[in-house]
C-alpha cells in the first residue's frame, strides 16, 4: 500500500484540480456486495465513479472496473479507466495497456456490425416488418454495447415504425431510455416514459413500478425534487418491485429507498413526512432496506433534529459515491439541515445562539455567518441581537394580516352581493337566457332564435338574450 500511496495522492491531486468530488472517509457499504445489486452497463459506471471519488476504495474499484470492462465489448470503457488506474497503481497489472485484447474485440465489434448492417438490409429487402423490427433491435443492442450510444438510439427509433402491438412499443420505449440515461438526457427520457405509460401494457403494474424509479431519478436529475420525492414514494414494495429484473440497470430498492427518503425529508414538512413516508404502507418496505434513513425521518418528525443530522452526516460519504445522488448531494444536505434549525427555532420567541450552536455545530465552528444567509435568503424570519447573542424571532403583524384577509373577505362578498342583484334584475326583466334543450319541437320550429348583447353603463357585457323575431 506504501508503494502505491504516491500514485494515489498525484492521482486524487487531478481529481480536485478539475473539480470533482473526493472522499477520504470509508464507507460503510462492502463493495462487492454492494456491486451485485447490479446487472448491465451502470456496473462499470459506479465502479467507476467509486474509483474516482474514494481513496479508501480506489485500488478495489478501479480493478474491478477494469475485469467488468474486459467482460463487455466496449473498449472506449477500457480505455476510460486504463487512465485513471496507470496513473492511481501503475505497478499493479491492471496498470499495464491490454494492447492485443483492444484489437480483438475491436476487429469483433466491427465484423458484428458489418453482419447486423448486412443483415438488416437483407430484411428491407423482403419488406417483412417484423424482422426489420428485430434487425433494428440487435443493431441497437450491438451498438449499445460497445458504446456508440447515438447510433444505438438511432437503430431503436427506427424500429417505431414497424411495432404492432403494446408490448413492442413498451419495448422500444425502455430501450430508448436505456441510452438516454446512460447519455443523460433527463428530456428524452420523460418524453420516451410518457410514451409508453399512455398506452395499454399487458403488465400494467410492472411498468408503472418501472415507471416511477425512472421518473424519480429524471425528475432529481433536472433538481424538481418535490416531483421526485413523490414519484419514489409512488412505488408499491410488492412483487413486481422485488422480483423484476428491469430495474438492476438503473437502481436498486436500497436506492430507491435512500432517494425517496432524502428528497422526502428536503421537502416535505413533517405532517407530510409522517402520512406520506412514515405511514406509507406500500413505500414503507423498501425504506426498511435503509433503516437509518427511516430513523433520520422519525427524529425531524420528532423534533429530535441534532439526532437527524447526525445520522445522515454519517453516511454521507456513501451518498457522494452515488453516481445519480452525487451532484445534487450538497443541496439536499443544505436544504435539510436549514429545514432543521428552522423547526428548532419555531417555539422560540428568542434564542441563543450559544445553544444553536451546540446543537447544530461541531465543537469550535461557528453558526452566526449560517445564520445571517438564511435570514438574508428569507428561509430565516429572525434577526440576530449580537450584544445579547439571541436570536430574536421576527413574528408577523397579527392585526396587519387580519386587515387584510377581511377586505378580502369583503371584496369577495360585494362582487357575489352585486351578481346576484343582477341575476335578480335580469330575471325580473324577463330578460333571462333560455334553455334551448327545454323547448319542445313545436316551439322551435316556430320561433326564430336572434341574439342580441346587453351592456350596462360601464360598458361591460350583461346577458345574451334570445327573442323571438
Amino acid at each position: 500500500m506504501a508503494a502505491v500511496r504516491p500514485g494515489l495522492e498525484a492521482f486524487f491531486d487531478q481529481i480536485r484540480l478539475r473539480g470533482g468530488t473526493v472522499v477520504e472517509e470509508t464507507p460503510k457499504f462492502d463493495l462487492e456486495l454492494y456491486i451485485q445489486s447490479y446487472t448491465g452497463r451502470t456496473r462499470f459506471e459506479r465502479l467507476l465513479t467509486i474509483g474516482r471519488c474514494c481513496i479508501p476504495l480506489c485500488l478495489e474499484a478501479l480493478k474491478a472496473a477494469v475485469a467488468e470492462a474486459k467482460r463487455g465489448n466496449d473498449v472506449g470503457r477500457y480505455k476510460e479507466v486504463y487512465e485513471c488506474i496507470r496513473i492511481a497503481a501503475p505497478s499493479s497489472p491492471e496498470g499495464l495497456f491490454d494492447q492485443a485484447w483492444v484489437d480483438r474485440v475491436t476487429r469483433e465489434n466491427r465484423a458484428q456490425t458489418h453482419r447486423l448492417e448486412v443483415q438488416l438490409k437483407g430484411y428491407k429487402n423482403n419488406l417483412v416488418k417484423e424482422s426489420i423490427r428485430m434487425g433494428n433491435e440487435d443493431l441497437g443492442r450491438h451498438f449499445e454495447s460497445i458504446g456508440e450510444l447515438a447510433s444505438a438510439s438511432e437503430a431503436y427509433s427506427r424500429m417505431r415504425p414497424d411495432v404492432s402491438t403494446s408490448k413492442q412499443i413498451e419495448d422500444v420505449g425502455k430501450h430508448l431510455i436505456d441510452v438516454a440515461l446512460q447519455q443523460r438526457d433527463w428530456p428524452m427520457v420523460l418524453g420516451s416514459l410518457a410514451k409508453i405509460t399512455s398506452i395499454p401494457s399487458e403488465d400494467h403494474k410492472a411498468l408503472q413500478q418501472y415507471s416511477k424509479v425512472v421518473h424519480g431519478i429524471a425528475f432529481m436529475s433536472l433538481e424538481q425534487y418535490r416531483n421526485a420525492a413523490t414519484a419514489f414514494l409512488q412505488i408499491n414494495a410488492g412483487k413486481h418491485f422485488k422480483a423484476t429484473a428491469d430495474y438492476s440497470h438503473i437502481a436498486s430498492p436500497n436506492d430507491v429507498a435512500v432517494y425517496g427518503g432524502l428528497l422526502a425529508l428536503a421537502t416535505m414538512d413533517r405532517q407530510e413526512l409522517q402520512i406520506h413516508v412514515l405511514d406509507n404502507q406500500n413505500f414503507r418496505p423498501i425504506l426498511e432496506l435503509e433503516s437509518h434513513i427511516r430513523k433520520a425521518i422519525s427524529h425531524f418528525v420528532n423534533g429530535r433534529y441534532s439526532a437527524c443530522l447526525a445520522i445522515l452526516e454519517s453516511y454521507k460519504p456513501d451518498y457522494l459515491l452515488d453516481i445519480y445522488l452525487q451532484e445534487h448531494l450538497p443541496r439536499i444536505y443544505s436544504t435539510i439541515r436549514r429545514k432543521c434549525i428552522v423547526e428548532y427555532c419555531r417555539p422560540f420567541s428568542r434564542i441563543t445562539i450559544g445553544s444553536l450552536r451546540e446543537a447544530f455545530c461541531p465543537a469550535g465552528e461557528p453558526i452566526i455567518p449560517e445564520l445571517v444567509n438564511m435570514i438574508r435568503s428569507g428561509v430565516l424570519k429572525a434577526r440576530i441581537d449580537n450584544i445579547d447573542e439571541v436570536l430574536v424571532a421576527m413574528n408577523s403583524n397579527p392585526r396587519k394580516a387580519m386587515q387584510a384577509m377581511t377586505l378580502e373577505r369583503t371584496r369577495l362578498y360585494e362582487k357575489e352581493a352585486m351578481e346576484r342583484i343582477r341575476r335578480m334584475s335580469l330575471v325580473a326583466a324577463n330578460m333571462e337566457v333560455k334553455n334551448a334543450k327545454k323547448l319542445t319541437a313545436a316551439q322551435r320550429a316556430g320561433q326564430e332564435e336572434v341574439t342580441d348583447t346587453w351592456f350596462d353603463n360601464s360598458g361591460d357585457p350583461m346577458a345574451t338574450v334570445e327573442s323571438q323575431a
